[in-house]
């Protein structure tokens, strides 16, 4: 890793526009003679309860990571979620793997966020809690070099256009007043979580409700099955901007999208660059969704986002309900050249009443400003986070 990013020094092609971020940013290793490690647990409870086909959520338990160096501080956040439904891993179970079995490998030998990576690779999988201490490193690293972290990426934008996402409702009339909420926020994209039995009826609904000026698109999570190919293709009446993920497999999916003429977006199954670009060869999908927690960390994403802009794929940022914390560091990600599809970020108060990070606003035109200040850019109210705190351990490196 020579510290000089390729799109920063070259030209791609996308969507046949030409891009070039001009300079060069240089990745500073920087190397401390000290860490002391946080391991913070949270609780913030949700402003209304978010269901999907996995289930219902009231609240998040976080984790967050705060590294203490003798060049400055960072802080990263564990997207895993309470139970381990949606993915393998569990915030317990992260924080059980960053205390018990991360940090003492961090002790043998000298580490930063672009080495961190190769520092744990006898570890297989807990991408999650890898990325957790990989963005407390990178923000401390780029605090003390006075530089964004959306500046280290390489972002070409200072504004994220944005879209929410809905969770599934009780009845259609109370979904058509939600949307027609959101839309009078300012928001221009729509995405509907969809289950069996709750698709085709309240996709068409928004979509006659709300006309075609909507841009909407609808996820499944991976609750469908193969044989239920037929009704899913329904769909294709409604103009929707992407069906995402509906199934568990690869195999399903590029059998699915050459019967179907939406495009298919897949989430869950985007680990890794290697499994992108398996995806993208096998023809499971022709949209990409980029989950900086469940990639491993933010380097991760972004050469899956370089990857996707070779290969003429757009992608998007995801939501993992993070806190401000997260939330301002998937806004740099979004910035990239690439992502030119609404992101699901969202703004604070979508999912929390207080957060813990002064909270992201929506403009008018659908877009969430860029932190510009060093590192992620933001930081927790000490008063808020003492609030919302369960526990605290620390430990020395």
């Amino acid at each position: 890793d020579t510290g000089v990013h390729p799109h920063q020094h070259c030209e791609s092609r996308y969507g046949g526009t030409r891009y070039a971020v001009r300079g060069t940013v240089r990745a500073r290793p920087v190397l401390f003679h000290w860490m002391d490690v946080e391991l913070r647990r949270i609780r913030l409870p949700f402003a209304a309860p978010f269901r999907t086909a996995l289930g219902i959520q009231q609240d998040r338990d976080v984790l967050l990571v705060a590294v203490r160096t003798d060049v400055g501080e960072g802080w990263g956040e564990c997207v895993a979620m309470n139970a381990p439904i949606y993915t393998a891993e569990y915030v317990s179970g992260a924080h059980s793997v960053i205390r018990d079995v991360l940090l003492p490998l961090l002790s043998k030998s000298d580490v930063t966020a672009v080495t961190l990576g190769r520092a744990l690779t006898s570890i297989q999988g807990h991408r999650m809690a890898k990325a957790a201490l990989e963005m407390a490193l990178l923000d401390a690293e780029l605090r003390s070099s006075d530089t964004s972290l959306a500046t280290y990426l390489g972002a070409a934008a200072s504004r994220v256009a944005v879209g929410v996402a809905l969770g599934i409702d009780r009845d259609v009339a109370r979904l058509l007043d939600t949307v027609r909420r959101y839309i009078d926020r300012g928001y221009r994209r729509v995405k509907l979580k969809i289950m069996p039995g709750w698709d085709i009826e309240p996709v068409a609904a928004v979509r006659q409700t709300f006309g075609n000026d909507l841009t909407l698109q609808v996820d499944g999570n991976r609750a469908y099955g193969p044989a239920e190919m037929a009704r899913l293709s329904a769909l294709d009446a409604f103009d929707l901007a992407m069906i995402e993920q509906p199934f568990g497999d690869l195999v399903t999916h590029a059998t699915f999208a050459r019967t179907i003429r939406t495009p298919i977006c897949l989430d869950e199954s985007i680990t890794s660059t290697e499994a992108t670009r398996l995806a993208l060869t096998l023809g499971a999908c022709s949209i990409v969704n980029i989950k900086p927690g469940r990639v491993g960390g933010y380097l991760e994403a972004r050469r899956i986002h370089d990857l996707c802009v070779a290969r003429g794929v757009p992608v998007w940022c995801g939501g993992m309900f993070e806190t401000g914390l997260g939330r301002a560091a998937n806004l740099a990600l979004a910035a990239l050249p690439g992502f030119t599809l609404p992101s699901d970020i969202s703004e604070s108060s979508r999912y929390f009443e207080r957060d813990i990070t002064d909270p992201f606003m929506l403009e008018p035109d659908g877009t969430i400003g860029v932190p510009d200040g060093p590192g992620i850019g933001v930081s927790p109210d000490p008063k808020r986070l003492v609030e919302v705190t369960t526990s605290v351990e620390h430990f020395r490196i």
